[in-house]
């Protein structure tokens, strides 16, 4: 007996240790994904068949943040449905109008809609509502949400296929108010939050979970990033759960119970059987972390990623959110290893070593830019100093690779682990001229919390959706088309309206207009002559360091087959007024020679470069600055600091074409003051991006570095070795 006693007692403290060490790997996970793709804040619990409970949270939040935890929020409404359905309120193969007779969405098709299609996302119905969606910041009541859907048509017939759909869990809460004849926030509150101890969670953001409630950040992929929104959704059966870390144990812990205190064990047995043969259940999503059965969700709401993953039989859980726009992910992959190493430890096995994933060189990522594959399988890599990114060009999201051993890895905020195959390389083709078809529905449209882009791309319209999904548009009519059969719209339809386009049931508004050429233009702020007066009086900041002599020299005299269109010279600029006297362009030797360089490499593709200001003298930078308003101020430089122009090293600039001698399609306006002069903003034609990559591989190539929020301003490497300059155009040339 004692050597037994012995026996279990160096088992449960190797089991401890083990534990401990899952703990340690787990945080070290953590700050690595936080360290490598600059997350502010990531939060984990997990828990174990023993009722140990760790939570960890690194960053700008708490460990008593509250979180939005998005879709997860639909295993709530799920439960509180099979409630009633297990004291017979509910039946869940009963025609939906049995609960809802005014629940009337047009169906082409024929058939009922059941709850169990919806909790199982099989009824058909679009992914958004018409009113409350996922982007709609009016404060919708959920009874208007759901009344809004008798304005759309079902996509598919209901029971035939797997359509995600926000709108259908929106539909199975508005039957619990309806059944309950409470409001849905309060009802959810009485029946599992109260009974489960979830004192700072709520489907409502009270005043108290609002002190609570953690940051959390939207990014794009031209490289914005921006406070996440705060609105409500109408639609919040769905997604709009808030919840503390704490309170999700809670929850998991009723699962590890067989539903107690809130539900019989038969009926969540019954949540977790596939339905329709498909991987949901009633509301969970059914899989397998390694050989152990797993039920989960993931959760997307504005700036927060959640995933919520359990295994029953061995009741391990992982509950891990991240605070950045669908960094999902992330969320999975921690949550994920987690419960790898958990059932490792539990099985007193090795706990496995992560590969080691580690940052391309600048050399390597440039080297391997280029399309791969054909056909649905083609991929378009390009690289962004030493990242390395993959689009399909059949659509879907850009995703960052990294190096794994002799093989690349997707690992980034969107996607990780697939390994693409690098066959049949090729350089990304010239595209051809948009249809001109298209150009008028070419835009942004939408809200500045969610822009929907349609853009052009290898001929086809193809919509840039909730930031970060790429989905080449079907024509039906001219003015209608249609989503790919998978993805978020999986077969909805857009259409454009005057109003703007309708992508399934959410009507987008049409956002401003890009700039109109050939000239981006401002009201300065005050008189440019009153402005030009003082900064010509002013002095530029003293410098206390040792710079190089300045070599400025007129590119023209290198080659004069390089073009100038020196806008400030004229009135052809964002200030219409001429602040040059000459229409000439310097660079200091080392950079001047290097953009020779370039534009001699670009001849061979049959390219030039045509320059529209180098040098400028530091005045002329006071000038700007004190023309624009502060809202467009990160489009010019302050004069406190100095400009690299000022420094002879910056250069602005585009192509023209040889042939022909004219300047090329960009994706907007030389110094227009919009998103569209980013270097990565997604839209506009394939051709416009074309020539803005192929200008950016030229000049990268010999130096130069795109600036953040300028896709034709390029500063040279040694740009900090040259002080600022005030020579006014004529002094240099008098020196030459």
């Amino acid at each position: 007996m004692k050597r037994f006693i012995v026996l279990l007692f160096l088992s449960a403290a190797l089991l401890a240790a083990q534990t401990g060490e899952v703990y340690s790997r787990i945080a070290d996970l953590i700050q690595a994904e936080r360290q490598q793709k600059n997350i502010p804040a990531i939060a984990i619990a997990l828990l174990d068949h023993q009722g140990r409970v760790w939570t960890h949270t690194q960053g700008e939040a708490a460990e008593n943040s509250v979180y939005r935890v998005g879709s997860v929020s639909k295993l709530f409404t799920g439960i509180a449905i099979m409630q009633m359905v297990q004291v017979g309120k509910l039946d869940l193969d009963a025609p939906v109008t049995r609960y809802l007779p005014d629940f009337q969405p047009r169906n082409p098709f024929g058939g009922d809609i059941t709850l169990r299609m919806l909790m199982s996302h099989r009824a058909g119905l679009v992914r958004e509502p018409v009113a409350g969606h996922y982007f709609d910041n009016s404060s919708v009541t959920l009874k208007q949400t759901v009344a809004s859907l008798n304005q759309t048509e079902l996509v598919y017939k209901p029971g035939t296929r797997t359509k995600y759909s926000n709108a259908g869990i929106a539909v199975v809460g508005r039957i619990i108010e309806a059944v309950s004849e409470r409001p849905f926030a309060e009802y959810m509150k009485s029946v599992l939050l109260d009974p489960l101890g979830m004192r700072s969670s709520g489907f409502l953001l009270t005043p108290s979970l609002q002190k609570l409630l953690a940051p959390a950040w939207m990014w794009t992929y031209d490289g914005r990033r921006f406070r996440a929104p705060q609105f409500e959704l109408g639609m919040a059966p769905a997604g709009s759960l808030y919840a503390s870390m704490e309170d999700m144990t809670k929850f998991v812990k009723c699962l590890f119970d067989k539903g107690a205190p809130i539900l019989d064990p038969k009926t969540l047995q019954q949540m977790w059987q596939p339905q329709y043969g498909a991987n949901y259940g009633l509301g969970f999503r059914l899989g397998n972390v390694g050989a152990a059965r797993s039920v989960s969700h993931g959760g997307a709401i504005y700036g927060f990623a959640t995933d919520l993953t359990v295994l029953p039989e061995e009741k391990l859980a992982a509950i891990v959110v991240v605070n950045m726009d669908s960094a999902n992910a992330v969320a999975t992959r921690i949550a994920h290893q987690a419960l790898r190493w958990l059932l490792q430890a539990a099985r007193n096995e090795p706990l496995e070593t992560l590969p080691s994933i580690a940052d391309l060189t600048v050399d390597e990522a440039r080297r391997l830019s280029a399309r791969y594959g054909e056909g649905e399988e083609a991929a378009d890599l390009y690289s962004r100093a030493n990242r390395l990114y993959r689009v399909p060009v059949r659509g879907g999201s850009r995703i960052q690779l990294r190096r794994l051993g002799g093989d690349l890895i997707a690992d980034d905020l969107l996607g990780f682990g697939d390994r693409p195959k690098l066959n049949t390389r090729q350089p990304v083709p010239k595209p051809a001229p948009v249809n001109n078809d298209f150009r008028r529905y070419l835009g942004e449209y939408g809200w500045d919390h969610n822009i929907l882009y349609i853009l052009e791309h290898e001929g086809k319209l193809t919509a840039l959706i909730e930031w970060y999904d790429y989905y080449p548009l079907t024509a039906e009519t001219p003015n209608t088309f249609r989503f790919p059969d998978w993805g978020l719209y999986d077969g909805e339809r857009l259409q454009f309206t005057p109003e703007g386009v309708r992508a399934g049931g959410v009507l987008f508004p049409r956002r401003q207009a890009a700039a109109q050429g050939p000239v981006f233009r401002i009201q300065p702020r005050r008189p440019v002559p009153d402005l030009t007066r003082e900064a010509l009086a002013a002095r530029p900041p003293e410098e206390k360091r040792d710079f190089r002599p300045s070599s400025l020299i007129d590119l023209t005299t290198l080659d004069n087959t390089v073009k100038l269109d020196i806008r400030y010279a004229g009135t052809d600029n964002f200030l219409s007024t001429p602040v040059y006297t000459q229409a000439k362009a310097f660079l200091q030797r080392p950079a001047a020679e290097a953009l020779v360089r370039a534009h001699r490499e670009l001849n061979k593709l049959g390219y030039g470069l045509l320059i529209h200001d180098a040098y400028r003298p530091w005045y002329v930078t006071k000038i700007f600055w004190d023309a624009t308003p502060d809202d467009k101020r990160i489009f010019v430089a302050d004069p406190a600091k100095g400009s690299r122009h000022n420094r002879g090293c910056a250069v602005d600039l585009t192509l023209y074409d040889l042939a022909s001698g004219q300047p090329v399609e960009m994706p907007g306006l030389y110094d227009e003051m919009s998103e569209r002069s980013y270097p990565d903003y997604p839209g506009s034609t394939s051709l416009a991006r074309w020539h803005r990559e192929v200008l950016r591989a030229a000049m990268e190539g010999q130096g130069f570095q795109v600036f953040d929020v300028e896709w034709w301003h390029f500063d040279y490497k040694d740009w900090e070795l040259y002080p600022i300059g005030a020579a006014t155009f004529e002094s240099i040339a008098s020196k030459e």
